[in-house]
């Protein structure tokens, strides 16, 4: 079985490297790297969607040998567990980082925007990001750091989880059997990551719109208002 590699990713991390590299402790490893991926800062490079989908054609072709809803289970709980781990890393220590005087990259007014964006856009967010590399590792953490309401962001998040896992996994199950899918994976990411940014960018696009037309139409700088000249004297 030949999987194509992401171009940007070296040959190690390649997923059909791991799984082979793992042996017997495949399962318990990609549960590790998806948990490391969704809740440490530093496992953004981990390549999170094409290694389950390769799991997917691993299982399908026995390589892997699990049941496809119980690894969808397992590592679910491992991706649910990694954005909790991730959430409270953000809420221990987001605001003492961002609260810092003088800092030129990590400011207060960061964590504030974020809250605010978060108390508008959470739910969609939370669930969107789980499919949006590097997205799914920072906001996790930036939804901890802005104290995003626990109990919301433990619901969103498990069924983001759920539903990344599952699709991304079924998918390889029964599309990677496919050999223009197979020998294509790369580019079929690459174009899947570009929908699902589109998507997830079109709220906070939309709000930035409105807020622009606001202040616009509030300083009189509105579309269609005519500009009033002082009378002459």
């Amino acid at each position: 079985m030949t999987t194509t590699y992401l171009a940007l990713l070296p040959g190690w991390l390649s997923p059909e490297n791991l799984i082979n590299n793992m042996g017997a402790w495949a399962v318990l490893g990609i549960m590790l790297i998806i948990f490391a991926e969704c809740g440490i800062l530093l496992g953004f490079f981990l390549p999170g969607d094409t290694l389950l989908f390769v799991s997917g054609l691993f299982i399908a072709s026995g390589a892997i040998d699990i049941n496809l809803w119980l690894f969808i289970a397992l590592v679910s709980l491992a991706a649910f567990v990694g954005n909790m781990v991730g959430y409270w890393i953000g809420y221990k220590i987001g605001p003492p980082v961002f609260n810092r005087p003088n800092a030129k990259l990590l400011k207060r007014e960061y964590i504030d925007k974020s809250a605010a964006f978060f108390d508008k856009y959470g739910k969609v967010t939370i669930v969107l990001a789980r499919f949006v590399p590097v997205v799914r590792t920072v906001a996790t953490v930036m939804a901890g750091a802005s104290k995003m309401n626990v109990k919301i962001y433990t619901l969103y998040s498990a069924i983001g989880g759920v539903l990344w896992i599952a699709s991304v996994t079924i998918a390889g199950y029964f599309l990677g059997q496919f050999g223009f899918i197979r020998d294509n994976l790369d580019l079929i990411v690459i174009a899947a990551v570009v929908v699902v940014i589109c998507a997830s960018a079109f709220p906070a696009v939309a709000h930035w719109v409105a807020s622009r037309r606001a202040k616009q139409a509030a300083k009189g700088e509105g579309p269609g208002q005519p500009t009033i000249e002082p009378a002459a004297e």
